[in-house]
């Protein structure tokens, strides 16, 4: 996600910050001298916008859309068996998904060893009652045809998730309900609101090295294009996290 994601990390949160505030700053900035000097339209433009390198942000955006391109072509397999599911996205009543629990639906059994924290990637969809996805690994939902990424479950997520893949086994895919206690609660908007329900629909994949070393380096590519896109260096911002 597209809303990204199912839990920020601290530094993502520092991050988001960071930014908000940039943009913040740059917009008052910008009326502050509208305002007191009466400038014309061409200096009105934002300090962010001014500081972006359009160079460079084609430049990272072609980097990222490769790196998209190698993992998509490196899960091709998992992908091939994980978009039957996508039919499953539909509508659900959302009084009864709050008030029913975490609800397990196994689609495809696994074979491999059961999940735990640190031993497996997930492919996933997330939806709401309404049957919009708010989250997805597909690069599409019209017309998939690979996959933008994995989720790592080792960075911590909603206790939901938790519940819900309990049991679940590498190899499976199956669909959770969350009710909003488990999920986000009044502490975050999704699904056009708080106190919602969410549902997913999740592959789980062994946890390789190989796995872990592409989805990264992918979510790294997709940083560097978005700080770039806000005038932002992305190694300048990792090492003052540091």
């Amino acid at each position: 996600m597209q809303e990204k994601e199912l839990k920020t990390s601290p530094a993502q949160r520092i991050i988001i910050i960071v930014i908000a505030v940039l943009m913040l700053g740059s917009i008052i900035a910008s009326y502050a001298a509208i305002v007191i000097s009466g400038n014309n339209k061409s200096d009105s433009t934002s300090s962010t916008e001014s500081n972006v390198d359009e160079a460079k942000v084609a430049e990272l955006q072609e980097a990222y859309e490769d790196k998209v391109a190698e993992f998509s072509k490196a899960t091709k397999d998992d992908f091939n068996t994980f978009v039957k599911y996508k039919s499953e996205v539909k509508a659900y009543n959302e009084a009864a998904a709050n008030e029913g629990g975490v609800v397990k639906k196994d689609l495809k059994e696994g074979t491999g060893s059961s999940v735990s924290e640190d031993n497996y990637l997930a492919y996933y969809i997330g939806f709401c009652a309404d049957e919009t996805v708010f989250d997805s690994s597909l690069d599409s939902m019209d017309d998939p045809t690979g996959f933008t990424r994995a989720l790592d479950p080792s960075v911590g997520l909603i206790e939901g998730w938790g519940l819900g893949v309990d049991g679940m086994k590498i190899g499976g895919v199956r669909e959770i309900t969350i009710p909003q206690e488990l999920a986000y609660g009044e502490t975050q908007e999704i699904c056009g609101g708080t106190s919602k329900p969410l549902k997913f629909i999740i592959m789980a994949v062994p946890r390789s090295d190989s796995l872990v070393k592409l989805n990264s380096e992918l979510e790294e590519a997709y940083l560097r294009y978005q700080y770039a896109m806000y005038g932002m260096d992305y190694d300048d911002v990792a090492g003052a996290e540091e």
